[in-house]
């Protein structure tokens, strides 16, 4: 009964992480910052917006991004496959790429080709975090991982390149190249608008939820390591986010695919031998 409910709210607690990220920023920066409810406040805003609809594929590629994350943190929450769940994170990826390549807005296809580029650094790292987790649990299944010991120390490597593409996946400097505004007007999510462009902002939520839902697996069955890490990395991630300028999307593939692989292979080889 607790998972289901915990389904049906994920995106309000999503919504709540994304609210408190914003006033954390803001202190950092010397500022106020909105209210923690503020994400909600803008979804109701959105609402009320004009709609204007490029055509029927585009919104429900858009919509369906959305949904099928939630399907994903579904099968977290109740414990299922690791590695499925990778694979059906990288289809709700692919639906938001079609979304953007299915307009002709120039943009739209430049977001669309960096969500490809950054989804070409990122997934093999949680592929091999997932083999990882198999070779210390025995097992891919997340309810037998989380009821295993901490395997922080055994795949401290696999730890700190996951911790690597956190801003890939967060759209967080220095590797925010794939939503850089300033460059290519909001990219892959230029075409929505009112309530259509609301999934793909509530789609953010939920993308917060399964990167630190995958971070706690480094914790085991330790709920004070895993709210230690949890806490540890929102600060971290929000101060390199508030200290650092955008790199290249090169570079964001150089120094994912080389130090992040890197770790990755050096932490399965310790583990196998």
């Amino acid at each position: 009964m607790l998972e289901i409910v915990l389904i049906l709210i994920v995106p309000l607690l999503g919504g709540l992480i994304y609210g408190f990220e914003r006033i954390v920023r803001a202190r950092m920066q010397g500022r106020v910052g909105p209210p923690l409810l503020q994400p909600f406040y803008d979804t109701l805003k959105l609402m009320d917006k004009a709609l204007f609809i490029v055509h029927p594929y585009h919104v429900i590629l858009g919509f369906l991004h959305f949904l099928t994350l939630w399907i994903v943190l579904a099968f977290i929450i109740l414990g299922e496959n690791l590695l499925y769940i990778i694979f059906l994170h990288l289809f709700s990826s692919l639906l938001l790429v079609l979304a953007g390549f299915s307009v002709r807005s120039i943009f739209s296809h430049l977001g669309a080709n960096r969500e490809l580029l950054a989804m070409v650094a990122y997934e093999p790292i949680l592929i091999l975090m997932a083999v990882g987790f198999y070779l210390s649990t025995g097992s891919f299944d997340i309810s037998v991982i989380r009821e295993n010991p901490s395997a922080l120390a055994s795949l401290f490597p696999l730890f700190l390149a996951f911790v690597l593409i956190i801003p890939i996946k967060l759209k967080k400097s220095p590797f925010d190249a794939t939503e850089a505004h300033q460059e290519i007007v909001g990219g892959v999510e230029i075409e929505f608008s009112g309530i259509f462009f609301e999934f793909l902002y509530m789609a953010k939520w939920l993308e917060y939820i399964f990167v630190y839902a995958l971070l706690i697996l480094f914790a085991g069955d330790n709920l004070y390591l895993a709210s230690a890490l949890s806490l540890v990395i929102f600060i971290l991630i929000n101060a390199i986010d508030n200290a650092t300028a955008r790199v290249k999307m090169r570079h964001l593939l150089i120094i994912t695919l080389t130090v992040g692989l890197s770790l990755c292979v050096l932490n399965l080889l310790l583990l196998a031998y």
